[in-house]
């Protein structure tokens, strides 16, 4: 399966209560002066699955400019809610809202976050986790929280107490495994230790993907936790009927034979345990970069290339479409799909659409051509300036 998906990064965030629905259709309503516009279009026919993504950059920018309020004062008409300031709390001022413990401002007062699209109001919306697993995996959930993703719930999974400190991931959704078997300092690079200690907790990941339709594992193979511990918690996932994906990096080649042979049997493993299964080496990243990049920049850019692998298909489920598909949509082309492959593109100026699109094609990622694909999910995302023309050219 090949991943191409046509988004433009500066409309990827959605305003709260932000949505107008009509029959047989929903679309993003206008905030301010401009408004989002997504097409998404998912099929499978007889063949090889691909998903793509290709992002069409736009000239101007919006942002959501309410994200998040500062609670001053719990004070209410209603006796009873001030007797119980909790409930006033979790009512709200007639609007869906959450709190945010990982947010304090100076005076200490609670910072309420208005997350629309992270907190349904309809039971029915699909549930979507993303679980990173070991160092990389947790890297790369860390830069998703970063760039503001919003409808999914984030977990890390790690071995290494003192990386899990780090993490802006909720602490009650920091799960350490393997807490006997490590005593909490990593897995030493050897996947065996990961395995173990990860079924040494496989009760704690029930409950930690419990009530999840779709799970991304996501992890950077070729160590410990991640290698050995990222099949294991999938598998557990997939058991559960949960729609399972993973995507995972392989090392970049001056890591290492070591790293690169234990990845290799990390992703035989994973496979045996998701639905559908990324793999994005990362030399192939270094085609698209300067010779003297930073090793750290060449790292930071193979957990951002994960985080959007995550994105793009997440955003099909939880952002509504011009022409919207639904978690089933994407169920149907992804259950049980095997390996795939990720394609992403963007462009900018007059034939931005379709620059995009063959920059997604023509991506770095794709070992293979979308000519032998048996399906493909497509994400198109632009500005209230995307004509129909741009979206409907050969």
């Amino acid at each position: 399966m090949t991943t191409q998906v046509a988004h433009c990064t500066p409309f990827s965030r959605q305003c709260s209560g932000g949505i107008l629905r009509s029959p047989g259709r929903r679309i993003l309503a206008e905030n301010r002066t401009s408004r989002n516009s997504s097409l998404k279009m998912i099929s499978k026919e007889n063949g090889l699955l691909e998903m793509g993504q290709s992002v069409v950059s736009c000239s101007s920018r919006v942002r959501c400019s309410a994200n998040s309020h500062s609670v001053s004062s719990l004070h209410s008409k209603d006796p009873f809610l001030n007797l119980h300031p909790e409930v006033s709390l979790l009512q709200g001022d007639k609007h869906d809202t959450v709190i945010d413990p990982r947010k304090e401002n100076v005076g200490g007062n609670v910072v309420e976050s208005l997350r629309g699209s992270s907190v349904p109001n309809d039971y029915n919306e699909a549930k979507i986790k993303v679980i990173g697993v070991g160092g990389g995996g947790s890297n790369a959930v860390n830069r998703m929280i970063e760039s503001d993703m919003k409808g999914v719930e984030f977990w890390i999974v790690n071995t290494d107490v003192q990386a899990m400190r780090m993490s802006p991931v909720f602490p009650e959704h920091r799960l350490q495994i393997g807490q006997e078997l490590t005593r909490g300092l990593g897995a030493g690079g050897n996947p065996d230790i990961g395995m173990n200690a990860a079924k040494e907790s496989k009760e704690s990941i029930q409950e930690a993907v419990y009530g999840a339709d779709m799970v991304f594992v996501t992890a950077g193979m070729g160590g410990g936790t991640g290698t050995g511990g990222a099949p294991v918690i999938a598998g557990v996932a997939k058991s559960m009927g949960i729609l399972t994906v993973g995507i995972v990096t392989t090392p970049f080649s001056f890591e290492g034979r070591r790293r690169a042979v234990q990845a290799q049997e990390g992703i035989a493993a994973l496979r045996e345990n998701v639905d559908t299964l990324i793999v994005i080496p990362n030399d192939k990243l270094l085609t698209a970069v300067s010779p003297n990049t930073p090793v750290m920049e060449a790292f930071n850019l193979a957990d951002d290339i994960l985080r959007q692998g995550v994105r793009g298909i997440s955003d099909i489920i939880t952002i509504p479409g011009l022409v919207n598909v639904d978690f089933a949509d994407v169920r149907a082309i992804m259950e049980n799909a095997g390996s795939s492959l990720m394609g992403i593109g963007t462009a900018t100026g007059k034939t931005r659409a379709r620059d995009a699109a063959l920059n997604a094609i023509h991506s770095p990622l794709l070992d293979i051509g979308i000519e032998r694909a048996t399906g493909i999910v497509w994400n198109i995302t632009g500005g209230s300036d995307l004509t129909l023309y741009e979206d409907i050219q050969p």
